[in-house]
């Protein structure tokens, strides 16, 4: 019989927090910029400079905490965390071991619990950049000091469905709170992937291997695989799975070996003395408490009770916040709910996508959007003119008008029965093969002929009213 594995996964968590400024000094937390540009003699590491707690950033830990069924340490503290790599001018890093921030959570995905062992705040390092066309390194200080949560799970995953179940929750639940944009693509949310093989019924951990900084979920995906039919492979030839940190290639949907992994005696933690301990108060943890948002499996629930709406559609539209809201405003503004669900879910997806723009970059205004669905819904505009308003108020760069587009436009339809009736009388005596197929059992052949009319018609009536008629016509 072959043998059977089973594999065991820890994710260490890396989210990059949105406040305006750094952790420790006033420079700017913005995406990008020409390198170098957002330092100062505090993240530059410089003799003298002292560094000073951005409290925002304690704000934003504590309430990741409590969204994480997190006990929040009363008091906790900063330590220094010391390597020779060049990401960090200053060659250590302040972030937190002996009391941190946060610990003892939880995050339920689909039934199943996983701990959280710990959350810990501490500061970004520099991203290096590697010369193509040489053995250079060029160091971008920009991200050195920005504000990081790591949230540190138990080898609770067996696989990396699980994984990413788990990525997305934790994506959710900060976007909710409003403390970070989790965009894996420009690097404020990352995961570096513990892993370990053991055999089916074995209770002791195999040897574990850190993939690091993977940053998308498919990238996740195929690291994982990749490393458990690596480690299958060694143990099942007798060989022995070496414990080291690895680098992922997603072009080549492989591993390499980037250095023996290190443990915390190899960091030389302390006390940062330059940094006092920190006091939380009951007040101060109320106050994060309270400002508690309703989350996406809440507000789900919800929106099935309170507007009557399909459980997959609620699904749909509470997994970002902006879109939730969204959803709302546009119902508080007159538009039917099973009408706003569906535009949001399919027609606004739909649009932005040929516009090739970001579902996350574009918010319509929920009142001219609530005009728009209910002018198509209502009838007063075809769903065709509706579709091209819709990419006119999406691409907009100044205050936009629905209804004053709709008149420019010439879209708005009119119902004139007698109008309506001649047209429909004029297609009727054009078309007399159509007429005999319908008249002979060929029902189809009705659509022929509400085609003709709606062309006639250029869009002066809907085609509900025009199937009315004509079947009444050919009656």
């Amino acid at each position: 019989m072959p043998e059977r594995w089973e594999t065991v996964i820890g994710l260490e968590v890396h989210v990059e927090l949105s406040t305006k400024s750094k952790i420790f000094c006033g420079c700017s937390t913005a995406f990008g910029g020409s390198p170098n540009t957002h330092c100062c003699p505090v993240c530059m590491g410089l003799p003298g400079t002292l560094p000073v707690l951005n409290q925002k950033v304690l704000e934003y830990a504590v309430r990741a905490g409590l969204a994480l069924h997190c006990t929040i340490d009363r008091e906790t503290r900063f330590d220094r965390k010391n390597y020779f790599y060049p990401d960090l001018p200053k060659a250590y890093q302040i972030s937190q071991l002996y009391r941190p921030i946060a610990r003892n959570g939880y995050v339920d995905i689909g039934g199943k619990r996983i701990r959280i062992h710990e959350m810990h705040m501490e500061e970004d390092a520099g991203k290096l950049i590697h010369s193509d066309y040489g053995h250079e390194t060029y160091p971008d200080y920009n991200r050195a000091g920005v504000p990081l949560l790591e949230i540190v799970s138990e080898p609770d995953f067996r696989d990396g469905a699980e994984v990413v179940a788990y990525l997305e929750k934790i994506r959710s639940l900060f976007t909710y709170l409003g403390i970070s944009d989790c965009k894996m693509q420009e690097g404020s949310m990352r995961a570096d992937v513990n892993l370990s093989v053991r055999r089916v019924g074995d209770t002791e951990y195999g040897t574990r291997t850190e993939t690091k900084n993977i940053n998308s979920l498919r990238a996740i995906e195929h690291a994982i695989e990749s490393e458990r039919s690596r480690q299958i492979h060694i143990l099942s030839g007798g060989g022995a799975v070496v414990q080291e940190t690895r680098h992922w290639n997603d072009d080549t949907k492989s591993s390499t070996a980037m250095r023996s992994k290190e443990n915390a005696p190899d960091y030389r933690y302390f006390p940062e003395p330059d940094l006092p301990v920190i006091h939380i108060s009951e007040d101060f943890l109320q106050t994060a408490r309270d400002s508690l948002p309703e989350f996406a499996e809440a507000r789900q629930a919800r929106f099935v009770s309170e507007y009557g709406i399909p459980e997959k559609d609620a699904a749909r539209l509470t997994v970002r916040r902006e879109t939730a809201e969204l959803f709302e405003a546009v119902v508080s503004h007159g538009a039917e709910a099973r009408d706003a669900a569906n535009w949001l879910i399919v027609h606004v997806p739909h649009v932005l996508k040929t516009l090739s723009e970001n579902v996350e970059d574009v918010t319509p205004d929920a009142a001219e959007l609530a005009e728009l669905i209910r002018s198509t819904e209502g009838g007063t505009v075809s769903r065709a003119d509706g579709l091209q308003v819709l990419e006119a108020l999406l691409s907009a760069e100044r205050p936009f008008r629905v209804a004053d587009y709709i008149r420019e436009h010439g879209m708005s339809v009119e119902n004139d029965e007698s109008a309506l009736e001649d047209v429909i009388r004029r297609v009727i005596e054009a078309n007399p093969k159509a007429v005999g197929e319908y008249h002979s059992g060929k029902t189809k052949a009705i659509g022929f002929l509400i085609g003709q009319a709606m062309k006639e018609l250029k869009g002066k009536s809907t085609p509900a009213a025009v199937h009315e008629r004509m079947e009444a016509a050919l009656k």
